[in-house]
């Protein structure tokens, strides 16, 4: 203990003195609060121990090392290297050797060679290498004092080529920081709002390469870079010395440390810490002393988790309390009335019921089933008290009405999207798309081989392709398969919930969209429509369906804002120059490119789409509805004999969707009423239930409920021995669900992987609701209302609602086009919860650029419109 007060002295002593001789203008009020916040946490803070999970923690503060690593498919994630989670939230990220100031998403990556877990002394190193430079290092991290000792560790000195540009960084969240201060040797400045620091240019020769020879940015043909220039430099940084609960100390011996904004090149940089590797050393060439500020017995405040859409009067009504593992669990909870006038009357005070831990916290329950009184009401936990929800017969009626009003139609591509005031975006993409050229992999993981399966020339132009479709997320690419899931959901609902709500004005042949316009046409037809046509064009101008249209370069696909100027809108012109145009054709390749691989579960899917389609557009767009089906069936042959062929294309999607080709013998059955579509269905559809399912969690609730649930749609239309032998399925459905859910406070499958579980719990539900509508007597409603009170907030972390603008409190960013505005599209459904391993779920609220939290999808939120129908139906017919 007296060695570590005797350091820590020396520290402060040392930077007094650094104080005194370069800061000779600074307040004496800074010069105190610099030492305050240097000398806060000695007193208070617990040494740093690696727990159970591998990991340093001590109350309030968590290191991470390498318990989630670099995937390389997306590259930097923002989710990997070493990692804080400072009192709950997760504040940096990415501590690894790099080879840029401010690296980006696709900016090279280490891989992990070794990782290794010392808990005797405390220690946890990484080896990472560079496989392009056969550059190797090796990173300790030990517990030290109130922090920890990251050194760098080189058998071979830096490489010739990486002089200068490898350096040890760690990246700090930006809206962790917002509104706070930092000091560099003791100097004070703000850390900015918005990026505004200097940056230099240089040649492009001198640039490390991106992934693949991509490159995310466009000099515009001059051979140039950015190149950003730190904010500060010193030897001791410390971060928000205002602000306990942020507070980092990080101190460089051997090294200047250098701070940057990272959102100078990309909007989603976070501030980055970097210090630069020597040249020609090895063994020890860096250490840092990084200290996280331990607020002394720091709890987290209880994550009281229910709907912010609120309840109907008769369904069960639990809220789950998510609380520290230092906290001391209530023995009672209330819920109050809000009157009108004002007043809190409270209506009951319940028990809370312990469930026990799960992943870092503990859980509790408080049931309010028995209030069932309509009115507006919140509950109370100590001295936590929710916003405020309403108990209501009508909760669910208008739950997606923002999801088909809003958001889909600003997804909608080839149209101006008009909103009031609002222009969401031109009329896109009008220069078609071209061919894809062979053996190409596209970094947003398309990929061609060594054939185009078309007639078209590579980067031949592809007519009449400028027409229907949605962007896929929040990017602008076509995906078929998604596509494909859309229009299948948006029949089922048209179908099965008769939904005629007109709110939106869809010219076609003006290519315009105007939202909270009513045109005398059900929106949800205008929808199948406007996505049939793309997937029409494609059969017809293509031959088949492909596996998606997107930009070719780097540069474009980061693109933000209005979607008409991803590309230049004009036709690509291989005999202009780039930037060059005729005015009706460009030189520039900025066009889409449609990647054509046939693949056999590709045409089945889209054959099942069509074969619906075609039924709902009878009678309102018969031309329409008479080309779908005609494709639809074309498809289905087609594939079947590819199917038999030696060299049909592999795809890791072929897992995902199988039994795409039972799906489609049951649509064309659905509408034809041939019979041969009922004895392929029948032939096959209990086989395929048959197949084991040895997957995780989630891949067994997504495969199971893929497979059951057409095997369910098919009850009105089979036998009734159909209906008595899938019940045994059923059953076993059941008990399948019923064990995952056991697993969690809340009952249902909650992810796992690197994107949120929001898709997997809407899926489950959707199933259930099929369960119950055939038999109720094995699965009840409330497993369907389960899936959406968990979309609806109560979930882990918060309590928000993961659909944009629906219910009390929801997301305020989300991963759309316009997630460099820090704000959402209306009705859009999140992923939700990601996990980090080994135990910690994050849904951020204040940075949207982590897509596996935040990312809306066009298939996501179209099974949330269905689910929502589903679930008022459920309602209604209790009244």
């Amino acid at each position: 203990m007296q060695k570590q007060i005797r350091n820590n002295f020396e520290d402060q002593r040392e930077l007094m003195t650094l104080l005194l001789n370069k800061c000779k203008n600074l307040s004496i009020y800074m010069v105190i609060l610099f030492s305050i916040c240097l000398s806060y946490n000695d007193s208070y803070c617990q040494t740093l121990q690696i727990n159970d999970l591998d990991y340093f923690a001590t109350q309030g503060v968590n290191v991470l090392v390498y318990s989630n690593q670099y995937t390389g498919f997306f590259f930097d994630e923002k989710t990997a290297g070493i990692e804080i989670i400072h009192h709950g939230v997760r504040t940096s990220t990415g501590g690894a050797v790099r080879l840029q100031n401010t690296p980006e998403q696709w900016d090279l990556i280490p891989s992990v060679v070794d990782r290794k877990v010392d808990k005797k002394n405390n220690r946890i190193e990484v080896t990472l290498k560079y496989n392009d430079y056969k550059f190797d290092s090796k990173i300790s991290v030990i517990a030290k004092d109130n922090g920890v000792l990251i050194s760098v560790y080189l058998d071979k000195p830096v490489p010739k080529e990486l002089v200068g540009n490898a350096g040890f960084n760690l990246e700090f969240l930006p809206s962790a920081y917002f509104e706070n201060t930092y000091l560099m040797d003791g100097k004070p400045d703000n850390f900015p709002r918005y990026p505004s620091s200097n940056t230099k240019i240089e040649s492009i020769n001198k640039k490390i390469p991106q992934y693949a020879g991509h490159t995310t940015f466009d000099d515009r043909g001059l051979g140039e870079f950015i190149v950003p220039l730190p904010l500060a430099t010193g030897k001791i940084l410390v971060l928000a010395p205002e602000d306990p609960q942020r507070l980092v100390k990080i101190k460089s011996p051997d090294a200047d440390l250098m701070l940057f904004d990272g959102r100078n090149l990309a909007q989603n940089g976070w501030f980055v810490v970097r210090s630069i590797l020597p040249a020609n050393k090895t063994g020890k060439v860096l250490s840092w002393y990084l200290e996280p500020n331990a607020v002394p017995n720091w709890v987290r405040k209880p994550n009281i988790g229910f709907s912010q859409v609120g309840y109907t009067p008769k369904q069960e009504k639990v809220a789950v309390i998510e609380l520290d593992q230092n906290d001391t669990p209530l023995k009672t909870a209330s819920l109050f009335q809000v009157t009108q006038d004002g007043a809190s009357v409270e209506v009951l005070n319940g028990d809370v019921k312990a469930w026990g831990k799960y992943l870092r916290y503990n859980y509790a329950k408080f049931d309010f089933s028995s209030v069932k009184e309509p009115g507006i009401y919140y509950i109370q936990y100590g001295d936590q008290k929710t916003n405020a929800f309403k108990i209501s017969q009508d909760v669910y009626e208008n739950v997606w009405h923002p999801t088909l009003d809003v958001w889909f139609p600003v997804q909608m591509d080839h149209m101006t999207v008009n909103e009031a005031y609002r222009i969401w975006h031109g009329a896109s993409y009008l220069d078609d798309c071209l061919q894809a050229p062979p053996n190409h992999q596209h970094f947003d993981g398309y990929q061609m081989g060594a054939k185009t399966d078309t007639k078209y020339k590579p980067l031949e132009r592809i007519p009449n392709m400028a027409v229907g479709g949605w962007f896929d997320a929040g990017d602008f690419d076509i995906q078929t398969g998604s596509h494909n899931m859309v229009i299948s959901s948006f029949v089922d609902i048209w179908e099965d919930f008769k939904v005629e709500r007109d709110e939106t004005y869809i010219d076609q042949k003006t290519r315009y969209v105007d939202i909270h316009r009513p045109d005398g046409k059900p929106d949800i037809l205008q929808q199948i429509e406007h996505g049939t046509l793309n997937l029409v064009a494609q059969c017809e101008n293509i031959g088949h369906p492909v596996q998606g249209i997107i930009v070719p370069n780097l540069h474009q696909y980061h693109h933000l804002g209005d979607a008409a100027t991803e590309t230049d809108n004009l036709p690509y012109n291989p005999d202009l120059k780039p930037y060059e145009t005729d005015g009706k054709s460009s030189g520039t390749p900025d066009d889409r490119w449609a990647f054509t691989n046939r693949m056999p579960f590709m045409d089945y899917q889209t054959a099942a789409s069509l074969a619906a389609a075609s039924r709902a557009l009878k009678g309102y767009n018969d031309d329409l509805a008479a080309r779908s089906l005609n494709h639809a069936k074309r498809l289905l042959e087609e594939a079947d004999e590819l199917m038999k062929k030696p060299d049909v294309v592999e795809s890791p999607w072929m897992q995902w969707f199988r039994g795409a080709d039972i799906d489609a013998a049951l649509q064309l059955y659905i509408t034809t009423k041939d019979k041969k579509y009922a004895d392929r269905f029948q032939e096959k559809i209990w086989v395929l239930l048959e197949e084991p399912n040895d997957l995780p969690e989630f891949g067994q609730i997504f495969f199971a409920g893929r497979r059951l649930t057409p095997a369910l749609k098919a009850i009105p239309y089979m036998d009734v021995e159909y209906k008595k032998k899938l019940k045994g399925y059923v059953v076993k459905f059941k008990e399948s669900i019923d064990e995952i859910g056991s697993n969690n406070p809340y009952g249902l499958p909650i992810t796992s992987g690197g994107w949120g579980g929001s898709g997997s719990v809407v899926n489950w539900a959707i199933t259930n609701y099929y369960v119950n509508k055939a038999f109720p007597d094995i699965i009840n409603k409330e497993y369907v209302f389960n899936g959406l009170n968990f979309i609806f907030g109560c979930h882990p972390y918060s309590n928000i609602s993961f659909v944009n603008a629906v219910g009390t409190r929801s997301k305020k960013v989300a991963y759309g086009n316009n997630r460099a505005d820090f704000t959402t599209i209306a009705g859009g459904i999140v992923p939700g919860l990601m996990l980090l391993k080994p135990d910690f779920l994050e849904n951020k609220d204040d940075w949207p650029f982590l897509w596996g939290e935040n990312e809306v999808t066009i298939s996501g939120s179209a099974e949330y419109i269905f689910l929502a129908n589903a679930v008022d139906a459920l309602v209604k017919s209790s009244q």
